[in-house]
């Protein structure tokens, strides 16, 4: 597992290039009150570590977590690139990390790996809360644009926030094929913005030039770390 999880390119937020990204998340459970010993592991393995064009985040699971899961380790790099330089994370600060992950981890959940097909960056400390949705999309391309146009058209709304569009290609989750996340504030100011943009004619068409989607399942976390 810890070579795995050190070699595959994990989620990250970045800004896409013209290069496709790739991402991983894992899943966890993590015991009763270890999330601040986790963070601080996640902080000292990563530590000085320069990512090449990658990144990754540790991430509170909230609402919508399935099976009992309490936080995400997501990765992301830019496909054909290596994520760190060989020997970039010091060996014994990577056996200590996977020491201490290995007794503040109860049980280790599902994971998945797809791509970014469109990204917003934003900062994680003022829009820490993501709400993300599993769906299944019938067309793909008709569904990028559809989503790109209401980024664009609602650009002031989306302001600050992440805003993006990817692919479920191996282990999607209850069958979904792709995903959309949104951050916020806070849950609360997720709610409020979905509920002024619901009110606009403009957006409830733009939602249906998407295309045909099945709404498979939708979850909340919450970003409490992230190395670029």
């Amino acid at each position: 597992m810890k070579k795995l999880l050190f070699t595959v390119a994990f989620l990250a937020t970045i800004s896409l290039t013209a290069q496709t990204m790739a991402f991983t998340a894992v899943e966890i459970k993590a015991k009763d009150y270890t999330q601040k010993d986790i963070a601080e592991a996640f902080d000292k393995v990563f530590e000085g570590v320069k990512m090449n064009q990658a990144g990754v985040t540790l991430e509170r699971l909230w609402m919508g977590s399935t099976k009992g899961m309490t936080h995400r380790i997501v990765w992301m790099s830019t496909l054909g690139v290596d994520m760190v330089d060989e020997g970039a994370i010091n060996p014994d600060k990577n056996e200590a990390f996977w020491s201490k992950m290995n007794n503040y981890i109860e049980e280790w959940g599902p994971g998945t790996s797809g791509r970014i097909l469109s990204w917003q960056e934003a900062d994680a400390k003022k829009n820490p809360y993501v709400h993300i949705w599993d769906i299944k999309v019938q067309d793909q391309n008709q569904f990028k644009k559809g989503h790109d146009n209401i980024i664009k058209s609602f650009k002031d709304d989306f302001d600050g926030r992440f805003v993006g569009f990817g692919t479920y290609d191996i282990a999607g989750p209850n069958g979904a094929t792709h995903w959309v996340i949104l951050s916020g504030k806070n849950r609360n100011d997720n709610l409020m913005l979905y509920d002024k943009l619901q009110k606009s004619n403009k957006f409830v068409k733009l939602i249906q030039e998407r295309g045909t989607v099945e709404n498979v399942r939708d979850f909340e976390i919450e970003i409490l770390k992230r190395k670029l």
